[in-house]
């Protein structure tokens, strides 16, 4: 294998850091790694806010309802944003469609593929990270906390750092759960699921942290039972998204 799949294979969260700082220039290649990732379109309809500010830090930790933000080397905040293109159109006399389904999907894939080269890079270097959905609980206050314009929402955060501690790998889906070929197969779910059930179980009975005794169809289908941040469609509408 080669050095790149090595990292992307060992990934795992890591919620504890040590004190130390990741230095400037290592931050510097790790977002110009992020820019690199490929953009419908070339809109590059994205933006990060790097959270150095004491006082933002916690209180977005306080309202994402996660501590971890709080430790970590770096926080950045991830946001789709339209609100660029909207000057690009205003330099040409053309007034940008913004409001529409497909423009809020690629913002949102092309935010999501310059955080997946991000992470990448960081841990390229020997960085832990993690994810932090959490912003998406009170993506108002947030929004207003860090400047926010209209066309611009924040979808989640990433904390970075050099890792405390860190986890086992944590055992994917098989990939013959995921890949089908020509059609799409659900009939092999029934029989691959109990698989990655064992899998997990043991997985969750074994690790060293946070033992539990569940696997992964019976975690999916608790997490999925309820709607969960309903608040986001009014929300998103706010910042000027009908997605007609």
């Amino acid at each position: 294998m080669s050095e790149t799949i090595k990292v992307m294979q060992s990934h795992v969260s890591v919620r504890k850091y040590t004190a130390d700082l990741i230095p400037n220039e290592h931050l510097s290649e790790i977002l110009r790694s992020g820019t690199s990732a490929a953009s419908s379109h070339f809109v590059q309809a994205y933006s990060i806010i790097r959270i150095t500010d004491k006082d933002k830090r916690d209180q977005i930790a306080d309202l994402a309802k996660n501590p971890h933000i709080k430790d970590a080397s770096e926080f950045l905040l991830f946001c789709g944003d339209l609100k660029r293109l909207e000057a690009a159109g205003r330099k040409h006399g053309i007034v940008i469609e913004h409001d529409n389904l497909e423009n809020f999907i690629v913002a949102t894939i092309d935010t999501a593929l310059i955080a997946q080269n991000v992470i990448t890079a960081a841990e390229s270097l020997g960085y832990g990270g993690c994810y932090i959905g959490g912003v998406r609980n009170n993506p108002g206050p947030i929004s207003e906390l860090v400047g926010l314009p209209d066309k611009v929402f924040p979808l989640f955060g990433l904390c970075l750092g050099i890792p405390a501690e860190r986890n086992e790998v944590k055992p994917r889906l098989p990939l013959d759960a995921i890949l089908h070929e020509n059609v799409y197969n659900q009939e092999k779910y029934e029989s691959l699921l109990d698989e990655f059930d064992q899998t997990m179980s043991s997985y969750y009975q074994q690790r060293s942290t946070n033992n539990k005794n569940t696997n992964w169809t019976e975690s999916m289908a608790h997490f999925m039972k309820d709607k969960r941040r309903a608040h986001m469609r009014e929300f998103i509408e706010s910042k000027g998204f009908h997605l007609e």
